[in-house]
């Protein structure tokens, strides 16, 4: 198992951070890592994702919601190919921090690919996690919808 953790201070509530979050079909205004995401944020349901990673071509895949808990968490599992192969449990926790949030956004990988992969894809993915969290931070904060 490998992870990936990454958190920003957002001077916004969490309610209004989690709004940002799950206002999916916002994201190719604002989001440089997820570029597309819809589905139904329920805990079961099926979500389609598109990542795009700095200098990389899209990837897409179809997390299922482990949580979806209103300014509080959202939790998915995403799997390429086959389960077992290269599994990535992505969170986004939101937790109240001087008069704001703070964003935790973190994955744990797991798979046989993982070690094979790890390398080349660590770096790239915790940039484009940091990049989506300034992004977030952004928007939040300047109050756009």
């Amino acid at each position: 198992m490998r992870e990936i953790v990454t958190e920003i201070s957002i001077n916004a509530a969490p309610e209004t951070v989690w709004s940002h979050l799950v206002a999916f079909d916002s994201y190719p205004d604002w989001n440089p890592f997820i570029t597309y995401a819809a589905g139904e944020v329920r805990e079961g349901a099926r979500l389609t994702v598109t990542i795009q990673q700095s200098g990389g071509k899209p990837m897409g895949f179809k997390p299922r919601v482990l949580i979806a808990s209103p300014g509080k968490e959202l939790r998915w599992l995403g799997q390429i190919l086959l389960p077992g192969l290269f599994d990535g449990e992505h969170r986004f926790v939101l937790e109240h921090h001087e008069g704001g949030t703070k964003l935790t956004q973190a994955e744990t990988f797991c798979g046989l690919l993982v070690p094979l992969m790890w390398k080349s894809m660590q770096p790239k993915t915790k940039r484009g996690f940091e990049m989506m969290n300034e992004a977030l931070r952004q928007r939040c904060e300047s109050g756009d919808s």
